[in-house]
């Protein structure tokens, strides 16, 4: 495994890659699933990956197709606990044990992944009690939707007194873009000042995006406009599943630097927010 340390004399100083996703064939799978890669990510291609564009840590989110089987990202977790910090999938009615574990690792949020998912109130997906217990660790409930989907998710969440991350741009329709009834509902959340939005994953919402699309480059003037850059964070989103013959880390990060020229205003959505969201100030397993 590469080293897990802060070293590298390009380095940016705090940057963080606040969503990856590792993992290797072999482990079990969701028995609800769209699909499964056929390739191994694994930490130590990851950290390749950070070293090589000078990052310093990095935010792994527990991927769908391993359900709430998050073995292998609290392994990595407890490997390099200054590096990383984890966001997991949970089951609905998760032992406080379980999440305490988790929490010891490094976990500090969990993740609704509901694309290909039909519509269910939140008790669906998380108990009361298991909600309590999230809210008790200070985690945040991250969301992975479509934008059309997010009025009737984001509302329970933000009624239960817990801080919500939504990812990838807010997955507006394609077709409709920044015009999608629910990205505009979106712009609205950011008034609650308990909501923050990953800016990742843009090839995910716009076909052939990189650093002149005008779709991309629109809905993020919207969203910095609303939230401001201070509840927005950039995530790579490697290893780019499903898009990995079409979509790089290099071109990831391009596109934030073209969406954000300005280097203090970078440096906020980069390292600032993402090092006090993540708890990246505090030592893994603290409070």
């Amino acid at each position: 495994m590469l080293s897990a340390t802060l070293t590298g004399a390009n380095r940016e100083i705090a940057s963080i890659d606040t969503h990856a996703h590792v993992f290797i064939r072999g482990l079990p799978l969701a028995e609800h699933r769209r699909y499964a890669p056929d390739y191994d990510a694994p930490l130590d291609a990851y950290f390749a990956q950070l070293d090589a564009h000078g990052i310093a840590r990095g935010v792994l989110v527990q991927p769908s197709f391993l359900g709430t089987n998050c073995g292998y990202l609290l392994d990595a977790l407890r490997s390099a606990p200054d590096r990383l910090r984890g966001v997991a999938v949970i089951a609905r009615d998760c032992e406080p044990a379980t999440l305490a574990d988790m929490f010891d690792a490094g976990v500090v949020g969990i993740r609704l992944n509901l694309i290909g998912h039909a519509d269910q109130p939140l008790d669906h997906w998380l108990s009361a009690r298991t909600l309590a217990h999230v809210r008790e660790f200070g985690w945040h409930v991250e969301v992975h939707a479509q934008a059309a989907r997010l009025q009737r998710i984001v509302a329970p969440l933000l009624e239960a007194q817990v801080n919500v991350v939504v990812d990838h741009f807010g997955r507006p329709d394609p077709a409709l873009g920044a015009n999608d009834p629910g990205f505009r509902h979106l712009l609205e959340l950011a008034r609650t000042k308990r909501v923050w939005v990953k800016v990742s994953g843009a090839y995910r919402n716009w076909t052939g995006s990189g650093t002149s699309d005008d779709g991309t480059r629109h809905a993020f003037h919207l969203l910095k406009e609303a939230f401001g850059v201070q509840r927005l964070m950039w995530g790579s989103d490697w290893p780019h599943t499903q898009y990995e013959t079409a979509e790089q880390f290099t071109r990831s990060l391009e596109l934030l630097r073209a969406l954000l020229p300005d280097e203090n205003e970078r440096s906020i959505v980069f390292a600032q927010t993402p090092a006090s969201f993540y708890m990246f100030d505090k030592q893994a397993g603290t409070r």
